[in-house]
């Protein structure tokens, strides 16, 4: 099979196109003829050795047809997800025409979706939808900001969000993106900047309910001064760079009453307190082939383009998913 192997950890450039032999069965897991990937930021940190030694077969989620389930659970041919499981980390990953994935990160789901479009939902409309409901206990009527809302997780969030009823404010730092984060269901759009807080806090004097907050520890501190008491702020990701808060000190910068979390998906999908089974996968399949998510990729490269992939994403240039697509 054609799989993008890591040489070296460091940068695009140690991503290779080699042939590999096709993994083989083996009981409690399932191999799945890959057809298309998403890429994710923590591919990245894998890339450049910042989480540790992990596997030369990168990619954490995937979508495809089952080539052999050993358990006999489901047919050979059937349309499924992936995601985690070690993929990418403890295990090879999804960057292959097969991959070999744990049973219990395998989702069996039914769609006329083209590949490419399937493969822009599974990690990121999992993160979202986990994030939204359990983090900040989404409901209709409430006011949420979403910061970094042109990533693909972003445009993820504003989707379900909106579609639950929420009032979403997303942020940008493109004015060019103002129009698309309106069109997917953003009620306002605000460029992000480091005065966010007092420009929200100037049309909210009590605060707002929620923020998702996806560029991280760089924007952190100022998300939580636009809460109000009660409110929540769940951090989700690290698009502004994993950089640690320096003299993070909870009885200056932690406001009374807030209450802050944070989601690792990478780590937690699939663990007993996050079964995948909690998340409504089918559904969200649905909203997005009749349109009541605006869910397509924002790029789309083929495997042998893995570099390319990974610069646009390292650049923070995609402005939504990229999605590598694997199929004949």
């Amino acid at each position: 099979m054609r799989a993008i192997v890591r040489k070296n950890y460091g940068g695009p450039e140690q991503l290779e196109l080699q042939d590999r032999p096709e993994p083989a069965m083996s009981p409690g897991n399932v191999v799945i003829r890959v057809r298309a990937l998403g890429l994710n930021h923590a591919e990245i940190y894998f890339r450049m050795g910042l989480w540790g030694d992990v596997a030369e077969i990168s990619g954490i989620e995937c979508v495809g047809e089952v080539r052999a389930d050993p358990a006999g659970h489901l047919k050979p041919g059937q349309k499924v997800l992936a995601l985690m499981g070690g993929m990418g980390r403890s295990i090879n990953g999804s960057y292959a025409e097969y991959a070999n994935v744990p049973a219990a990160h395998v989702v069996p789901i039914d769609s006329t979706l083209p590949w490419e479009e399937l493969a822009a939902l599974p990690e990121s409309y999992a993160t979202a939808w986990i994030s939204l409901h359990r983090n900040l206990e989404l409901a209709a009527g409430l006011t949420l900001l979403i910061r970094g809302a042109t990533s693909g997780l972003g445009q993820a969030a504003v989707n379900i969000a909106s579609a639950a009823g929420a009032r979403v404010i997303a942020t940008t730092r493109n004015p060019d993106r103002q129009a698309s984060l309106l069109s997917i269901g953003a009620a306002q759009v605000l460029l992000d900047a480091p005065d966010l807080a007092g420009r929200v806090r100037h049309h909210h004097p009590r605060g707002i309910d929620a923020v998702l907050d996806i560029v991280g520890n760089t924007t952190l501190l100022d998300s939580l001064a636009m809460v109000r008491p009660g409110g929540r702020v769940c951090m989700v990701g690290f698009l502004g760079g994993a950089d640690p808060i320096l003299k993070f000190d909870p009885l200056l910068h932690l406001p009374s009453g807030v209450q802050l979390s944070f989601f690792a998906s990478a780590f937690m999908f699939g663990t007993p307190e996050y079964p995948l089974s909690a998340i409504p996968f089918q559904e969200l399949v649905n909203h997005a082939e009749s349109g009541r998510y605006r869910a397509k990729p924002a790029k789309i490269f083929r495997l042998e383009e893995m570099q390319s992939a990974h610069r646009l994403m390292e650049a923070g240039q995609a402005n939504g998913k990229i999605v590598v697509t694997c199929s004949d």
